[in-house]
């Protein structure tokens, strides 16, 4: 058995990893260069783990899995605990099968506390060094208010319990306190501002212009919502599904479970999964652009730009990508 804190994929592995905004074609360009990597996607989304929540999470198609093997799909239900330290438990185990069957591990996702638990090695049962030099709760503002509040849980589940993970605020300051108790404090535990990898790490980062990717943004919500997600959202509240779970404050579901709570009504719901998912986009940007490993590359398409000519400007940048992850093989 592995010891506590110590990740199964062997130091110096190589691995490669796409990441970037919502929306803005991380899933699509990833399927079409997989095959010529020889690689295998491990999905580092926080909410496509569970079991049932497909629309508003935006899996990948059946085509899309049919082309190419994910992993860190539908793992858990909704109304199960899952934390961060969980997920990396099983997205190291996914990276030693793919790694043992030859193949090459591509994690794929914009969630960024699950890809640093992964590419990072972090360790989340503990979560200050003993020199002092631990996290820093500025460090944090940039992730989800759902990955933030996973992040609590690992640090202290019954406070988790107790605060919703949409009141950030008090999440914030049950992490500080949580820090600051000396069970909590270990001999290892890296900063947030430590982009030092076991791996050897090659991190590709997509981006498009704001204007273009808030309209794509708005888009893919219309889009989810002709696709039903409203009945995916009531099906999953039948099956237990609420407020104040990790699963229930997801972007999409947190709203349209207040919209058949009538609280909100649709048309509310929609505009503000629209602005919410906009704002966490932004979020996600500032975040990954503090990562100096990250290699970015812009999608080019005016903010008027045609579905067509949008997709022909990601299969042009895929072609980019791909052959900067070739070279990153053959050196």
């Amino acid at each position: 058995m592995n010891e506590p804190g110590r990740s199964k994929v062997p130091p110096g592995t190589r691995m490669f990893a796409i990441v970037g905004p919502t929306g803005v074609g991380k899933t699509a360009l990833s399927v079409s260069i997989a095959p010529s990597l020889s690689a295998e996607i491990i999905s580092v989304d926080s909410m496509q783990v569970y079991v049932g929540m497909d629309i508003g999470t935006s899996k990948p198609t059946a085509q899309q899995r049919s082309a190419v093997q994910f992993h860190m799909l539908d793992v858990v239900d909704p109304g199960t605990g899952f934390s961060v330290a969980r997920f990396k438990e099983l997205a190291d185990d996914a990276a030693r099968d793919v790694l043992e069957r030859g193949r090459l591990p591509l994690l794929v996702g914009g969630s960024g506390l699950y890809y640093r638990a992964v590419v990072d090695d972090l360790d989340f049962s503990c979560v200050q060094a003993a020199d002092g030099t631990g996290d820093r709760l500025e460090d944090l503002h940039e992730i989800s208010d759902t990955e933030l509040h996973q992040l609590l849980r690992d640090l202290d589940g019954k406070a988790a319990d107790t605060i919703l993970p949409s009141n950030r605020r008090r999440v914030l300051k049950a992490i500080e306190v949580a820090r600051s108790g000396d069970r909590l404090i270990s001999e290892r535990q890296p900063s947030w501002s430590d982009y030092r990898s076991p791996y050897e790490l090659t991190v590709v980062g997509l981006e498009t212009n704001r204007r273009l990717l808030y309209r794509l943004i708005d888009e893919r919500v219309d889009a989810m919502m002709a696709a039903g997600l409203a009945d995916e959202v009531a099906r999953l509240r039948e099956q237990g599904l609420r407020r104040g779970t990790t699963a229930g404050e997801a972007l999409g579901y947190r709203q349209l479970i207040d919209c058949l709570d009538e609280k909100s009504s649709l048309d509310r719901a929609t505009a503000e999964i629209k602005t919410r998912t906009r704002n966490f986009a932004k979020r996600q940007l500032t975040w990954f652009r503090k990562d100096p490993r990250v290699k970015w590359f812009e999608v080019q398409a005016g903010s008027s730009a045609s579905t067509n000519d949008v997709n022909g400007a990601l299969a042009v940048t895929a072609g980019r990508v791909l052959e900067y992850l070739q070279h990153k093989l053959e050196n």
